[in-house]
């Protein structure tokens, strides 16, 4: 018989939040200060800032058209701000009186499209940038072939390698002059979901082992917390919020830094006597203002089913999901939809009552919009 389960009981005991922050603070090797970009009229960045520190990975997220791709544009130099300060190793790319073009900046570039020289083969392709004499660059770029697993393919062209091949053809070939800084653009969105996944892991296993510090562009919220270190949300030109991937999962800016992460539940209420009261319970509003509009977010893995405590929801549908099953209810009273997702099979019977619970300290509370 399938049973309604609460997370194990260690689980409400575990607090990751914040474990990157308590790293001790090093010198960045990227800092961007009140960065903008206009296109005509239209503001495409605006005043956005951040550090990004020697030897991790920082992602940039954020939707389509958020800015994201032109703020890296600019630290690259193919885009030159309106206004705004870039420093690379200490070093300004970027200010008052100062501009230097891509080729005089210490980064290395890869888009999502790899842009590999179809005339050229892997070689050529991988040594392209390189400088010094002969010996040392074919060194460097058998050396680099070895590590992605492409020792064999020296001579092969762009148009005889499979995607994944490709895509560690483009990655090496900008690691190749060891740059300061790589700056990647959605680098693995033309990849499909399986070969993606291997891909990534090993160019993060490669960026790791050598030390190399990387901005990373995407729009995928799972890859950012799989990738960086650190990760700055943008949205409509500008830098929302930044920080350890936990501290913006657990503890998002605003509703939509919350949505951009999970599907949510949420509750409309009012802040009575520090709390808003809603179906599902009552919950803190820490610094909302008293008879203020809120609203009470829960994502669906924390919203629990049971066959008794909490409160009553029939259900609508509930679907198997493999790992996990998604189970949709109305409440009662009230007839807010809401999403459970629960590990293993738990398919209650369309139409029966059961109830739900929030576990502990999972709720979160923002000030409505409309307030």
């Amino acid at each position: 018989m399938n049973q309604f389960a609460s997370p194990p009981e260690w689980a409400s005991h575990v607090d990751v939040r914040g474990l990157a922050a308590q790293a001790a603070p090093q010198d960045p090797m990227l800092e961007v200060e009140a960065l903008c970009r206009r296109f005509g009229d239209t503001p495409a960045v605006q005043d956005v800032g951040f550090r990004v520190v020697r030897g991790q990975v920082t992602c940039l997220l954020g939707p389509s058209g958020c800015g994201k791709s032109t703020t890296l544009r600019m630290i690259a130099g193919i885009e030159q701000p309106d206004s705004g300060r870039i420093r690379i190793d200490g070093r300004p790319m970027c200010d008052t009186g100062t501009f230097l073009p891509p080729e005089r900046r210490p980064v290395g570039l890869m888009f999502q499209d790899f842009a590999l020289f179809p005339h050229l083969d892997v070689a050529a392709n991988v040594g392209f940038g390189l400088q010094g004499p002969a010996a040392d660059r074919r060194n460097r770029v058998g050396e680099l072939l070895e590590r992605v697993g492409l020792s064999g393919y020296a001579t092969k062209y762009p148009h005889e390698l499979s995607g994944g091949e490709q895509q560690r053809v483009a990655l090496i070939r900008a690691l190749a002059p060891r740059p300061c800084l790589m700056l990647m653009d959605e680098p693995f969105c033309s990849l499909d979901n399986r070969l993606r996944d291997g891909v990534r892991d090993a160019a993060l296993d490669l960026l790791r082992e050598t030390g190399t510090t990387v901005l990373m562009v995407t729009h995928d919220p799972e890859e950012a917390m799989l990738m960086g270190h650190r990760i700055a949300v943008m949205r409509k030109g500008r830098l929302v919020q930044e920080g350890p991937p936990q501290d913006l999962y657990d503890r998002p800016a605003d509703r939509g830094v919350a949505a951009f992460f999970s599907d949510l539940n949420t509750l409309a209420g009012r802040v009575s006597g520090g709390r808003v009261e809603t179906a599902l319970g009552a919950f803190p509003a820490p610094g909302l203002i008293e008879g203020s509009r809120a609203e009470v977010v829960i994502r669906p893995q924390h919203l629990i089913p049971s066959h008794m405590d909490g409160a009553p929801a029939r259900v609508e549908r509930a679907r198997y999901l493999g790992r996990e099953s998604l189970i949709e209810t109305r409440l009662e009273p009230g007839g807010a939809l809401m999403k459970s997702r629960v590990p293993g099979l738990v398919l209650p019977a369309q139409g029966s009552l059961i109830h739900l619970a929030v576990q502990h300290g999972a709720a979160m509370v923002f000030a409505s919009k409309d307030s």
